[in-house]
């Protein structure tokens, strides 16, 4: 979405940038309000509604005892002044009723349109394959787990911030109008012969008066929008950095990489104080503007409202009212002004979630150009296989082979090429074309060089994903027994972040731990083995051959020690550098072609 709609077109071209964001956003995130929860959900926007009036008759309330005060002090009537001691204090108590109510109702609002909203973008970045190819996209699509948890909290509580303020305003500006027009009266002007009759003329001159600052704030705010943008990305990066250095703090302390790494994530954080310069640049030139706006806004009412007095047309508590009723209708007005910077984060957040949503509804399906499908034999069977890059450039070129039931198959050759046609084989790399037919009615289990363990007990990460029937906890011992994780037993129930707590060599028994338990016909193992000695490989692959003594497997790398294990050694060309043949490479899917390539 282009972030400068609207900056050099004037008001109309900056008028119709905001009309297509908005479009957008409600496009979005609009559904909630029509979700099958939407009697709950109007419910509580009625009541905000009434609530919103209750606010905006405090101010109406105060506005005529204000009047009455001022009233009664003129003339000494202290019987009167003491009265209105007692009204200020039931409408203390009735503001104090109507705030927590209205508070408590908008954080429901709030926290249930976020959670509807989180679920959504939850549900596409969590679908097949779609949140490990979104990388791919990650020079335009950063740090999709910032968007989702902070940028969609900004975008749903500030549209309800800004959407009930606006309403707030727009019933103030309707009831002090009125008052305002009874008690400015006409006024009478002449100018070189030309006489001028204008009823209610404060109302004109507090529209006049907010229209110019308006015009002045939303012109200023503009270059705040974009500002606040690139700030929020780059303190994303920053946060990024940090969690990146963390989980992987291991490595660089074996590597000694620290200054290296200490110098990476300096780099980060000047760049998010650039960012941070940058947008003071643009607050400091609104901030001036609206200083001087809100000073002038505190004298300016009293100055259009003292000519009646001094002429003595009001009372001092006439005088007073209409000059709080002129406060009250510019503030009402002014509230483009006094909201520039939160519309200008709101936007910077909702147009990320926006990017963000635009880039998984855009990913291609995971089998539209290598069609991945259940086959009729018991063979896995690649058919002219192709497979690419997301740039384009060939890695594998009209593939073609057959794995049968029961055989223990080492792929060796190019690493990239062999990683990737794993990818392929569990679907969530559609780059390419041919056909790949996975054997009829096997389950099939990758093992990564890195097994996923969720947060949680060791238990449940052992157990992930579960299996039905679930494990007994017979079972569940037995399998640590045999993959040399017995010591962890007693702590099966303990919650803390394995994946960091574990050595990885216990995290690939972790993964073993898991195989024996899912009891699949098809196995896959890539690189992981690579982290245990030569003799826990020689344990584990005897596990293989004792438990799964006719299920397949296929094991990406050569380690030059355990070749015996298997009965066929598979050798993958080497990867192209460019299109095949000189042709132009296969398409992504859907005619997308993703910059950069894992």
């Amino acid at each position: 979405m282009d972030q400068q709609q609207g900056s050099g077109g004037g008001v109309i071209g900056l008028w119709v940038g905001w009309m297509r964001f908005y479009r957008a956003f409600w496009a979005l995130a609009g559904a909630y309000w029509s979700a099958p929860a939407r009697w709950q959900v109007w419910g509580l926007l009625a009541a905000l509604v009434l609530l919103t009036v209750g606010q905006v008759s405090i101010p109406l309330l105060l506005n005529v005892w204000n009047k009455y005060l001022f009233d009664a002090l003129e003339v000494h009537a202290i019987q009167r002044f003491l009265w209105l001691v007692g009204a200020l204090g039931l409408i203390t108590l009735y503001n104090m009723a109507v705030v927590s109510l209205h508070l408590t109702v908008k954080r429901r609002l709030q926290v249930g349109w976020r959670s509807w909203l989180t679920e959504r973008l939850l549900g596409e970045w969590m679908s097949p394959g779609h949140h490990d190819r979104v990388r791919d996209l990650q020079s335009e699509q950063d740090n999709p787990d910032g968007r989702i948890a902070e940028d969609v909290r900004i975008a749903t509580e500030y549209a309800i911030d800004l959407a009930h303020s606006a309403f707030y305003c727009l019933l103030l500006l309707a009831s002090f109008i009125q008052v305002l027009w009874v008690l400015s009266g006409p006024a009478d002007l002449a100018f070189d012969g030309f006489a001028l009759h204008l009823p209610g003329h404060l109302v004109w001159i507090a529209l006049a008066y907010a229209g110019v600052g308006t015009l002045v704030g939303l012109w200023l705010g503009q270059p705040l929008i974009r500002a606040a943008e690139w700030r929020q990305s780059q303190e994303a990066n920053f946060r990024f950095g940090l969690v990146h250095a963390r989980e992987t703090s291991l490595e660089i302390a074996i590597a000694r990489t620290e200054p290296e790494e200490r110098g990476r994530l300096r780099g980060l954080y000047r760049h998010a104080v650039a960012a941070w310069d940058r947008q003071t640049t643009a607050l400091r030139n609104l901030f001036l503007f609206s200083a001087s706006w809100s000073v002038l806004s505190q004298g300016f009412p009293f100055l259009a409202a003292a000519p009646r007095y001094l002429a003595r047309d009001i009372t001092l508590g006439g005088m007073m009212q209409a000059a709080q009723a002129l406060q009250q209708t510019i503030a009402a007005l002014a509230w483009p002004i006094d909201n520039v910077p939160r519309l200008a984060e709101w936007r910077a957040s909702v147009e990320r979630v926006l990017s963000l949503h635009a880039a998984l509804t855009r990913l291609p399906a995971p089998k539209a150009a290598i069609a991945v499908a259940p086959g009729s034999t018991p063979q896995l069977a690649f058919r002219d296989v192709t497979v690419a890059e997301p740039g384009g450039a060939v890695l594998l070129d009209r593939f073609s082979t057959e794995i049968g039931p029961g055989e223990r198959v080492l792929l060796v050759g190019d690493p990239t090429t062999a990683e990737t046609l794993v990818k392929v084989v569990s679907g969530v790399w559609p780059w390419g074309c041919g056909r790949v037919e996975l054997p009829e009615g096997a389950s099939i289990f990758l093992m990564p060089q890195r097994p996923y363990l969720p947060r949680g007990s060791l238990r449940e990460a052992i157990a992930c994903p579960p299996v039905a029937p679930p494990a007994d906890e017979f079972a569940l011992h037995e399998a640590m027994h045999q993959v040399g994780l017995a010591h962890l037993i007693p702590r099966l129930d303990e919650r803390r972040a394995w994946e960091h707590t574990l050595t990885p060599a216990e995290r690939q028994r972790v993964g073993f731990a898991r195989l024996l338990l899912q009891r699949p016909h098809w196995i896959f193992i890539h690189h992981a083995l690579d982290a245990l000695d030569p003799a826990g490989k020689a344990q584990m692959l005897a596990l293989l051959a004792r438990r799964f003594p006719d299920a397949t497997v296929v094991t990406i790398g050569d380690d030059g020690l355990l070749t015996d294990f298997y009965g066929r050694r598979l050798v993958l060309p080497p990867g192209l550098t460019r299109p095949a043949n000189g042709a132009a490479p296969p398409p992504a899917p859907n005619g997308q072609r993703p910059n950069g390539a894992r």
